[in-house]
């Protein structure tokens, strides 16, 4: 049976959707909930609208309880951890149904994700997080989930593709963009990015000399002092005895063997 929703409740589900404070959102709810005619083609909606009430009031009651920000703080869990990130009704809760073992509730109206919800992605022999947020504002540094935008692996961006999604990415890529004007946060993300790639980096020395510090050999994570001396020159491969290492070595100056696992910033003698 059709809802045949009057055009009063429109105008106060535009409402809902301007609401700014949890107060007059959940006004706007209120209101749509008298508005809307009783029978069973609105118990669905009826039923929606209660829960998302009971929600808003939950979050709130949880907000005046702990400190800010904490409610939303995440556990990284898997290999990485993926946020999807969207405008109000773009189907981000879809999306995580759809990618993971979590079950959100999704809705045709917004604002359905109150609180970050999680699912396990199984990709071939390992498992990625995936968080789903609620929507964007436009006040994105006072979003209490700001600090997980600002760690996450990689960030997923979703839009309803059946309307204007080029303009659904630039308005977000835009709001995002207010996170790196002041430049918070950005030596974060470059540890972040570094940790991502999975290299380390290994100065060399020749022996009685000071070490180059300048140019690094960039190496797989879990390289070993013979993978480096064959970026170096296959002869030295060859040819190489030991090693001596500063850095993550026992003592400075310590005698490692060919198999030793290099670590970041470690700086090699090659003896020969």
């Amino acid at each position: 049976m059709p809802a045949n929703l009057p055009p009063q409740y429109f105008e106060a589900e535009k409402e809902y959707k301007n609401a700014k404070t949890s107060e007059e959102k959940i006004a706007a709810l209120e209101a749509m909930l008298a508005i809307m005619p009783h029978h069973k083609g609105t118990d669905k909606l009826r039923a929606a609208l209660t829960r998302k009430i009971a929600q808003i009031k939950t979050l709130e009651e949880a907000r005046r309880k702990t400190r800010r920000g904490s409610i939303f703080n995440v556990d990284r869990q898997g290999a990485a951890q993926v946020l999807l990130v969207g405008l109000p009704n773009s189907g981000k809760s879809s999306m995580l149904s759809s990618l993971t073992n979590a079950s959100p509730e999704v809705a045709d109206y917004p604002f359905t994700t109150t609180i970050p919800v999680i699912g396990m992605m199984a990709f071939e022999d390992i498992q990625i997080q995936v968080v789903d947020l609620p929507p964007l504002e436009e006040e994105i540094r006072k979003l209490p989930y700001y600090n997980l935008l600002r760690n996450a692996d990689a960030l997923l961006l979703v839009v309803d593709a059946s309307s204007h999604p080029e303009d659904e990415v630039q308005l977000i890529l835009d709001m995002l963009k207010d996170s790196s004007v002041t430049g918070e946060g950005t030596s974060e993300l470059k540890r972040e990015v570094f940790e991502t790639v999975e290299i380390v980096r290994v100065y060399t020395k020749i022996p009685g000399k000071k070490p180059d510090m300048e140019s690094p050999f960039v190496l797989p994570r879990g390289s070993t002092v013979l993978q480096l001396a064959r970026d170096i020159h296959h002869d030295f491969a060859i040819n190489l005895r030991f090693a001596r290492i500063w850095g993550s070595a026992k003592f400075d100056g310590q005698t490692v063997q060919k198999d030793y696992i290099l670590q970041d910033k470690d700086i090699v003698e090659m003896h020969i």
